[in-house]
C-alpha cells in the first residue's frame, strides 16, 4: 500500500476550546460519512466542509489536507480497536474460559470493530495510503494481540515456542479473514451488521479452533 508522504499532515492548530474542539468533532463525523460514501479519491475536503456545514477555512484552521483527516479517523480507529480488545484479552486471561470461548470472543469482538462502518473501514485499510507510522502502529496492534493470546494459549496445555508460534499465526488469519469477509460482505449485505456478521463469527473461530486444536495435539504427542 502506497504511504502518504509526511507533508501536510500535521494539524494546522490543536482545539483546546469547547467550541473549537465541537468543530473538530464535526468535521471528523461529517468526513467519515462522505469518505465512506464516495471512496478516498472522489472526496475532497470541499465535499467535507459542505457536509460538516463549516467552510473550508474552518476546515482548514485544523486539517491542511483531506489526508489529515483520514490520519485523524485512522488514529481514533486504532484507539478504539486497543481498547476494546486489550479489555477483552485482559478479561480472558482473568477469566480463563474454555478455549472456545475465548476464541469466539475475540473474533466477536475483531468482527465488531470492522463491521460497524464497513465502508469508512474499506477507505481506510484499502483505499487510502498511510503514513508510515500508523501503518507501524497497526502492526504493534496485531503484536500485542499475539502476544496476549499466546499467554492465552499456555494456560490451554501449548508450551511456549507453540504457544507464540499458533497465536501470531492465529491473529493474522484472523484479521485477514475479518477484513476481508466483513468488508466486502456483512458491509453490503444490506442487513443489520449484527445479524450480518454473526455467521462469519463462528466460521473464522471454528476455523482458528480446528487450528489450535490440532497444534495442542501434536505438541502433546510430541511431548
Amino acid at each position: 500500500m502506497p504511504t502518504i508522504a509526511k507533508k501536510r499532515l500535521e494539524p494546522r492548530r490543536k482545539p483546546r476550546q469547547a467550541r473549537s474542539q465541537a468543530t473538530v468533532e464535526v468535521i471528523l463525523a461529517a468526513a467519515a460519512r462522505v469518505f465512506a460514501r464516495a471512496g478516498y479519491a472522489a472526496t475532497t475536503t470541499n465535499h467535507v466542509a459542505a457536509k460538516a456545514g463549516v467552510s473550508i477555512g474552518s476546515l482548514y484552521e485544523y486539517f491542511p489536507s483531506k489526508d489529515a483527516i483520514l490520519v485523524a479517523l485512522t488514529e481514533r480507529h486504532v484507539d478504539e480497536a486497543e481498547r476494546e480488545l486489550g479489555r477483552v484479552l485482559a478479561a480472558l486471561g482473568a477469566a480463563r474460559p474454555p478455549l472456545d470461548e475465548a476464541i469466539t470472543r475475540l473474533v466477536r469482538t475483531m468482527v465488531e470493530l470492522h463491521a460497524r462502518d464497513p465502508g469508512l473501514h474499506r477507505v481506510l485499510f484499502e483505499e487510502a495510503p498511510l503514513p508510515a507510522k500508523l501503518r507501524e502502529r497497526v502492526a504493534l496492534l496485531e503484536t500485542g494481540m499475539a502476544a496476549a493470546l499466546a499467554r492465552l494459549l499456555g494456560g490451554h496445555g501449548f508450551d511456549r515456542e507453540e504457544a507464540r508460534t499458533a497465536a501470531a499465526m492465529a491473529v493474522q488469519v484472523a484479521e485477514s479473514l475479518t477484513h476481508r469477509l466483513v468488508l466486502h460482505d456483512v458491509g453490503r449485505s444490506g442487513a443489520g451488521w449484527r445479524e450480518a456478521a454473526e455467521p462469519h463469527v463462528r466460521e473464522i473461530s471454528l476455523l482458528l479452533l480446528g487450528y489450535l486444536e490440532r497444534k495442542r495435539a501434536g505438541a502433546a504427542v510430541r511431548a
